[in-house]
């Protein structure tokens, strides 16, 4: 597990006073080195350039995310088109206009069936999300659902077998392709 720092909050403001708390000051976990180099974001350096990309470079930002996907349909046209600029016309955002794909199967089952990750952790229930890494039990309180004690981790096969029996129940009630369940 990764060790538990205190930082001191600076500047003024009622802002800064929320965040840290009483005294100033606002704990946190840095994961370990070897969580870090495989995450996807390794660290906060390397989410604000991805930060700072995204809203300097939306379109080629999320069409690098967009590239990631499985696509039915792929994006015949623009990619991201957008007005937010009254005297140029309507205030409107498209994006993706016109592609389809089936985010289930991208979450689930590509990461079951392609990248062989159906044993992998998807994710943990209770009150706090933590991050995944060796060790995170060492913190059950944290980890406890709504009575003491109750923690559920999910796989992704695990996952990937419940939101199949879910769309089976939904079938059967009647549910068809393109219907809209709220």
């Amino acid at each position: 597990m990764g060790l538990p720092e205190e930082r001191v909050r600076s500047g003024s403001g009622s802002r800064g006073q929320e965040e840290a708390g009483a005294g100033g000051r606002a704990r946190s976990w840095s994961p370990p080195p070897e969580v870090s180099r495989s995450a996807h974001v390794p660290s906060l350096q390397r989410y604000r350039e991805l930060h700072r990309r995204s809203v300097e470079e939306p379109r080629e930002f999320w069409g690098d995310i967009a590239k990631e996907f499985y696509w039915k349909t792929p994006c015949p046209g623009p990619f991201l088109r957008y007005n937010f600029d009254v005297t140029k016309g309507k205030i409107f955002i498209e994006w993706m206009k016109g592609a389809t794909t089936n985010i289930c199967y991208n979450v689930l089952d590509r990461n079951v069936h392609e990248k062989k990750l159906g044993d992998k952790v998807a994710f943990y229930c209770g009150d706090v999300v933590l991050p995944c890494w060796p060790g995170w039990s060492q913190l059950p309180d944290l980890r406890e659902g709504n009575e003491p004690g109750e923690t559920t981790q999910i796989t992704y096969h695990q996952l990937l077998v419940q939101v199949c029996q879910f769309s089976n129940v939904l079938r059967k009630q009647g549910i068809q392709k393109g219907d809209r369940v709220a």
